[in-house]
């Protein structure tokens, strides 16, 4: 059955969408699918996959992460909304954008090969499958259910400090490759293309949150989940990555992202209460 408003069975009010989700959904689905499937084949031939040190430090363990995470967060957010959870539908634009992330910096840190295909399907298909999306959904009728009601000002200044925050945090390391012969950009320079395109997302995005428009409320619940995602996938990525490859583990990296995963976390929880509660009251 396809996703129309028809054919979801919301327990409270009707979802706030405005056309056909199937191709959106179908999609998705098989971004699930080509994401496991790339996962799986990198966690089992890494040698093959990923030929250079660089490489294998940077995405083995990441394998493993999107199985458990990547995977999970696309699936739960379109079962939510499948359901007629308002919360699973605003998480599922967020559960689309941890895949383009993340595979961007495997187009750029994996040496080409036919694996390139599969990242570069998986980065296209997320990218159409997020745009149909918010196509379909009712940006206005959302704004209206959850003005007031979601700590905007929380939401959006922790995404724009967030996107302010990586672009800095990047330029740095940029600008250190330069004059410090230690840094490896070949290792960091995949992460740092992923996070300068999605630093733009989140910046503008919390900026419309913090001026209560409607794009800010039909994205700032996705952001905010995949940015939670991220750093929850790091935490994870850094004590996977010693099990896998040579690297220590680093557990004051890990206490340090923990912390720092918080400029997210808090207000995506605050954000979500906002959600449910408005919802149980319409």
């Amino acid at each position: 059955m396809g996703m129309t408003r028809p054919s979801i069975r919301p327990q409270g009010p009707p979802l706030p969408i405005k056309g056909d989700l199937r191709l959106p959904t179908a999609l998705s689905l098989l971004v699930v699918g080509v994401m496991a499937v790339a996962s799986l084949a990198g966690w089992f031939f890494s040698s093959a996959l990923y030929p250079t040190e660089e490489a294998l430090q940077s995405f083995a363990a990441n394998d493993i992460v999107n199985i458990f995470i990547g995977v999970p967060i696309l699936l739960g957010s379109m079962a939510l909304a499948r359901r007629g959870k308002l919360i699973g539908l605003l998480f599922w634009p967020g559960g689309l954008l941890y895949p383009l992330y993340n595979y961007l910096a495997y187009l750029v840190g994996v040496p080409i090969g036919w694996a390139s295909l599969a990242y570069l399907a998986l980065i296209l298909a997320s990218l159409i499958a997020l745009i149909l999306l918010l196509g379909g959904m009712d940006a206005g009728a959302i704004q209206a259910r959850l003005q007031g009601a979601v700590h905007e000002r929380l939401g959006g200044g922790a995404l724009a400090v967030f996107g302010v925050f990586v672009v800095l945090r990047d330029l740095g390391v940029l600008v250190s490759a330069q004059t410090d012969p230690s840094v490896n950009l070949a290792l960091e320079l995949p992460v740092l293309v992923a996070d300068l395109v999605l630093s733009v997302v989140w910046i503008g995005v919390g900026v419309q949150l913090w001026r209560r428009r409607a794009l800010g409320y039909t994205l700032g619940a996705g952001l905010l989940f995949q940015a939670s995602m991220l750093f929850v996938g790091l935490i994870a990525f850094l004590l996977l990555q010693p099990v896998l490859t040579d690297v220590p583990l680093a557990m004051v990296d890990v206490v340090v992202v923990a912390l720092m995963g918080l400029i997210c976390f808090v207000p995506l929880a605050l954000f979500t209460r906002g959600v449910i509660h408005r919802e149980r009251r319409l």
